[in-house]
């Protein structure tokens, strides 16, 4: 229908043309009841008007000679039917019905301010309406009001409500967006704060409107690059911000088209308030021809009906202060309003924009006070610490990568990107090929690069790992902990990738749960075990021989310096068996002896078996020498490679031992010298005094001690110097790279001055070739010229010659 020009009332709405219909809601709460259709009559409707006016009048004679009388007539027939009318029933008629404005929620039907309660309506199911049906006979199918709430609550989280605003306005960098602007606005009405999301983009016509407010529609799911998907994002991400939004957007004609705006309003409060059975969207059109004009899609009725939902459910008090809004969008964009934002348990509004003028912060358990203390103490890491309650943390690590020429600010402040490989050191870069899954694209090019390393905090030992793994440029799961270790394992590993083989979640804060996935979370963490194992000593975790990459024998981790290494227990452990060996050779021959002769004697090694530790093993035990000579070795190997030195109170306690026995046992040992001999290559050895197998002992001790710290000292400078190595290595490759990407700068550079060079050449040479067929053709002119001179000369000697005077 062509745009209509109508102007407004005296106090800016917009009012029907006299003689137009109006339809005005009749009959129960909320116009839901049969609609009334009001003629106006004009009251200057008498018998003087057009033949014709009015049905079973006669018609008017024409006026003649006659006329005269025909009017006494008439007004005698005027006088007499006075006398039997009621009286004011020739007075003029009153002014044409004004649209009836839809009343408002009856006191008793309170709307909850709190999201998670917004949904526990019924509406009007005693009299339901009866189900429309379409020209084919098929039922209708309708959306109730509360399907915008349950569908909202797919956003757990409200800052992955923001996040879906700010991928629709990236995706208007296409369409020449070059910000987004995210701020808190006052209502003029009743002084509620409301939330401001604008851009500059493209903007909607009067069909992408509609599109935007219905369920499902979505031109963007097979644009390249694009992050919307499903349709579904703006109706979500804004009743879960709040009960009702208001969209104003205007878009620049195209394809021979004219500019539009429009204004269109879902509005939750309306709809439960008026116990709506069908999610109804009030929208209205602009469209500019010199001016901007109404643009009315069926009758100009529902225009003003759909002007008048917004002005009364907004929070707009005129159409002059809707039109207003226009004034900051510019040529094209879109600015959104979302008003009656939710409240938390104790009646705050669940955004708080009061604990930062730059920020835009959400209340509750994702908001805690010692995460932001952390945060302050370790700067590298603090967007792990706020990302769940800060909205500036968490939009600067949304995307991957941003345009150029596209900015986002929050509250007048604009937000700096932030790239978290940034904040990692020690860093590696592995690739990950996915295999072919149940619906992924045959790509032999598909893969994941991730950066994986310690974030620069993580000589700390603070609790923070996990890879950050976006979709499309869009950040899907923030900080994914992989592997969950039973002590220290894994601290302080982030990483970093870019999967686009894996489809998100309609929600976009998580992925389907698909083999892909379950392989790709395989791998992750079978990638920070290795990387943990190879590196964790660089932080200052130690290493545990019991810990493997199955993440086994973790909890014995512990934050101290580098100890004793795989190397030294190996060496010791080969000590370790030649002495079990020799052992078990003098043990099968010291079997056939007395038992009274091993039990004293086990009773005194029992007493010297103190000086090896904690870590000692039973005396009796048969496969074991009954020689304490012997067995002591043993026991000393086994003391270094599992303790630390013995203390001076061990030594004299392992003495004490040895003493209060030597009274007791000495004499049966003695006696029995000649049984308890133990032949070793041919010598025989006995035991003579405790004393001495203690001092023998002390001395195996220490100088097992000294060739342990030899060896200690050793590792520890071979450590070092690996270490030092890997480090200059380490800047090496970085200086390489550095040096590689400014090489790579200068080729393009170079390869872009050459390529300006060979364009200004041709161009010139091109230049050149024309004037050159210029000047060739000039000199073809003047030579022709010439010819014709030199022949006209002829002619003029010839003829003198022939006629001389």
């Amino acid at each position: 229908m062509a745009p209509t020009a109508v102007d407004p009332g005296p106090t800016g709405h917009l009012l029907a043309p006299a003689a137009a219909p109006v339809v005005v809601a009749g009959g129960g709460d909320g116009g839901d009841g049969p609609l009334e259709v009001v003629i106006n009559v004009s009251s200057s409707d008498t018998d003087s008007d057009a033949p014709g006016a009015g049905a079973g009048k006669r018609s008017r004679p024409v006026a003649g000679r006659g006329g005269g009388r025909d009017r006494e007539e008439k007004k005698a027939r005027i006088l007499a039917a006075a006398a039997t009318v009621p009286a004011g029933f020739l007075e003029p008629l009153p002014p044409p019905p004004r649209v009836k404005l839809l009343p408002p929620p009856a006191p008793g039907r309170s709307v909850t301010k709190q999201f998670w309660k917004a949904g526990d309506y019924v509406g009007k199911s005693d009299h339901l309406l009866a189900v429309e049906h379409s020209d084919s006979g098929m039922d209708h199918v309708r959306v109730h009001p509360k399907f915008l709430h349950s569908n909202a609550t797919s956003h757990k989280w409200a800052l992955g409500a923001f996040a879906e605003l700010l991928d629709n306005s990236l995706d208007e960098v296409v369409n020449g967006a070059t910000y987004v602007h995210i701020d808190m606005m006052e209502s003029k009405k009743d002084g509620t704060r409301m939330l401001l999301v604008e851009d500059n983009g493209g903007g909607m016509n009067p069909d992408k409107m509609r599109h935007c407010m219905s369920l499902g529609y979505s031109a963007k799911s097979k644009v390249k690059n694009t992050i919307g998907q499903y349709g579904n994002g703006f109706k979500t991400s804004t009743m879960r911000l709040g009960a009702d939004v208001l969209v104003f957007s205007r878009s620049r004609g195209i394809k021979g088209t004219r500019p539009t705006q429009s204004v269109g309003m879902l509005s939750y409060t309306f709809l439960r308030s008026t116990n709506k059975e069908d999610i109804i969207v009030p929208m209205i059109d602009y469209e500019k021809e010199k001016e901007w004009k109404r643009k009315a899609r069926t009758t100009l009725t529902d225009w003003c009906m759909s002007l008048e939902t917004i002005i009364q459910w907004s929070p707009y008090s005129t159409e002059a202060e809707l039109i207003q809004e226009f004034g900051s969008i510019g040529e094209q964009g879109t600015r959104i309003i979302i008003y009656n934002l939710w409240e938390d348990d104790e009646g705050e509004l669940e955004l708080d924009f009061d604990a930062d003028a730059n920020d835009i912060q959400i209340r509750g358990v994702n908001r805690d006070q010692n995460k932001i203390q952390k945060a302050n103490q370790f700067p590298n890491s603090r967007h792990f610490f706020t990302y769940r309650h800060s909205l500036r943390s968490y939009a600067s690590i949304l995307y991957l990568r941003l345009p150029d020429n596209f900015k986002m600010i929050l509250r007048g402040k604009k937000i700096e990107h932030h790239n978290i490989i940034n904040d990692l050191m020690l860093k590696k870069q592995l690739n990950y090929k996915p295999t072919v899954c149940d619906g992924l694209p045959k790509d032999m090019h598909m893969a994941a690069k991730v950066t994986i390393g310690f974030v620069k905090d993580a000589r700390q030992h603070i609790d923070i790992q996990g890879f950050n793994v976006y979709h499309k440029n869009r950040l899907i799961k923030p900080f994914w902990r992989v592997w969950t270790a039973a002590g220290s394992g894994g601290r302080g590993i982030i990483g970093v990738l870019e999967v686009n083989f894996v489809e998100p979640a309609h929600d976009k804060q998580d992925f389907e749960r698909t083999n892909c996935l379950a392989r790709l979370e395989a791998r992750l963490n079978r990638m920070q075990k290795k990387y943990w194992s190879d590196n964790r000593h660089r932080i200052g975790y130690g290493t545990n021989d019991a810990s493997t990459d199955s993440g086994k024998g973790e909890r014995g981790l512990s934050p101290r310096p580098y100890g004793i290494g795989s190397r030294k227990s190996g060496y010791l452990q080969r000590i370790r068996s030649a002495d079990r060996t020799s052992s078990k050779t003098i043990s099968q021959q010291s079997a056939e002896k007395s038992a009274n002769t091993i039990r004293p004697e086990r009773s005194v090694l029992h007493g010297l078996s103190n000086t090896g530790g904690g870590n000692t093993e039973i005396a009796g035990a048969p496969s074991r020498s009954t020689s304490p000579i012997l067995r002591t070795p043993e026991k000393s190997f086994r003391k270094v490679n599992t303790s630390s030195p013995p203390s001076p109170s061990g030594v004299k306690r392992s003495e004490r031992i040895a003493l209060k026995y030597q009274s007791k046992e000495l004499n049966v040992i003695l006696s029995n010298k000649k049984e308890v001999n133990v032949a070793t290559n041919g010598d025989r050895e006995s035991i003579v005094d405790p004393e001495a197998v203690i001092k023998k002992l002390k001395e195996k001790n220490s100088s097992l001690e000294e060739r342990i710290l030899m060896v200690q000292e050793s590792l520890s400078r071979e450590l070092q110097i690996e270490q030092d190595k890997n480090k200059s290595l380490t800047e090496r490759i970085e200086d390489v790279e550095r040096q590689l990407e400014l090489a790579i700068n200068e080729q393009e550079a170079t390869v872009e001055l050459f390529a300006e060079e060979r364009k200004r050449r041709d161009q010139e040479e091109e230049n050149l070739k024309m004037k050159l067929r210029e000047a060739s053709s000039t000199i073809q002119d003047l030579m022709e010229q010439l010819n014709a001179a030199r022949n006209c000369c002829k002619r003029k000697q010839q003829t003198k010659q022939l006629h001389p005077q």
